[in-house]
């Protein structure tokens, strides 16, 4: 009797259906949308009879309304609105250099790239012809165009707490009495050193030659003489600051300098440091290492964990002892003078150390003004 039934059922289903195409066919009086799911049928034959139009508009509805300008057929112009183009424009043709250096992407020379090209050329009047500057093509342009629009916000400076990298570790009220300082760095082939006071005088700042260092074996003769003909010519100062390097142990290519460097700190440190002050007094310690990355730091010249060179900086620093009323540090003018052309790109006299030595005493200084406010 069940049989029967499911039977007749069947049929009756297959004479209702009749004259339509399919296994399960639709009612021939059906209200549902043309682009309703088509019941239980092959997908091969069910995608093959949606309308394509009902999924394009689909995908239209859902794409975002500005898709972002990766093809590189595509005009700049069209991927940004008209009150967008005029801020773009409006930084492009009017920021100075320093003030385009500060974008992302912009820094060194292509910042210089943008302003030779309108001073010669014009202003920019559209986004496309931006990519005619030097160095700029479609991508790094719609990098630059985003961040003019959207600012990445600068973060805060951490504070460098001078006590954190001066060794051996000092009371603060002996530093803040020293009425100077010389700061020493080593180079491979060179001692550079900058005697400067609290008042932010350069009083010496020179180098020199050391022809015995990294010659074959570490003579300890050959290195003595060395430094020794160093220590002679360095003035008198309330503390010596070496500078500690920051050579990374897992390059074995360097152990050899890293040898070299810590030879020449040690004997500066038992050469300058004086051996007969009783244990018991409360003497300070003459001579201090001062590590290398926290004055890079100060400064602005690291580059992830590597250090850039400090000739800019320096520079700067002379070019504001003459022009402005309160420099950050005082340059005689026969120091002018000697060093105007010794950290130009390009100079052969080897001044790397001459600078390092010389920001680091700065560095020491203000960290320590920073530190006692």
């Amino acid at each position: 009797m069940w049989f029967t039934r499911r039977v007749l059922s069947s049929v009756a289903q297959r004479s209702q259906y009749a004259g339509q195409p399919g296994l399960f066919r639709r009612p021939q009086h059906c209200s549902l949308p043309e682009l309703e799911p088509r019941y239980l049928q092959c997908t091969c034959c069910w995608r093959s009879r949606v309308p394509v139009a009902g999924f394009e508009t689909l995908d239209a509805t859902l794409a975002p309304s500005s898709a972002p300008c990766k093809d590189d057929s595509r005009p700049l112009d069209a991927c940004y609105t008209s009150e967008q183009r005029d801020a773009i424009l409006q930084l492009l043709n009017n920021a100075t250099q320093s003030e385009l250096a500060g974008v992302k992407l912009l820094r060194g020379r292509k910042s210089l790239n943008i302003v030779e090209y309108r001073t010669k050329n014009g202003p920019f009047k559209t986004l496309e012809s931006v990519v005619n500057v030097p160095l700029l093509k479609h991508k790094s342009a719609v990098t630059v165009f985003n961040c003019i629009l959207n600012p990445a916000k600068k973060e805060k400076k951490v504070k460098i707490q001078l006590a954190k990298f001066i060794r051996p570790e000092v009371d603060r009220s002996w530093l803040e009495e020293a009425s100077s300082i010389v700061s020493l760095v080593c180079g491979t082939n060179k001692i550079a050193w900058t005697h400067v006071d609290r008042g932010m005088t350069v009083l010496d700042w020179q180098q020199l030659e050391c022809p015995n260092f990294l010659r074959g074996t570490y003579m300890a003769s050959a290195y003595l003489n060395d430094v020794s003909a160093v220590v002679e010519l360095l003035p008198s100062a309330d503390f010596y600051i070496i500078e500690k390097s920051s050579i990374s142990v897992q390059n074995t290519a360097l152990f050899p300098v890293m040898a070299h460097m810590r030879t020449v700190e040690a004997m500066l440190f038992a050469l300058l440091e004086p051996r007969n002050s009783p244990p018991e007094a409360n003497i300070p310690p003459r001579v201090l290492n001062m590590m290398r990355t926290p004055v890079g730091r100060h400064f602005g010249l690291m580059v992830g964990e590597s250090r850039t060179s400090g000739a800019q900086t320096v520079q700067k620093l002379m070019t504001e002892s003459v022009t402005q009323k309160f420099p950050r540090i005082n340059f005689p003018p026969e120091l002018l003078v000697k060093y105007r052309n010794s950290f130009q790109m390009g100079s052969r006299r080897g001044g790397e150390e001459l600078c390092d030595a010389l920001l680091q005493a700065v560095a020491f200084y203000e960290l320590l003004s920073e530190s006692s406010s």
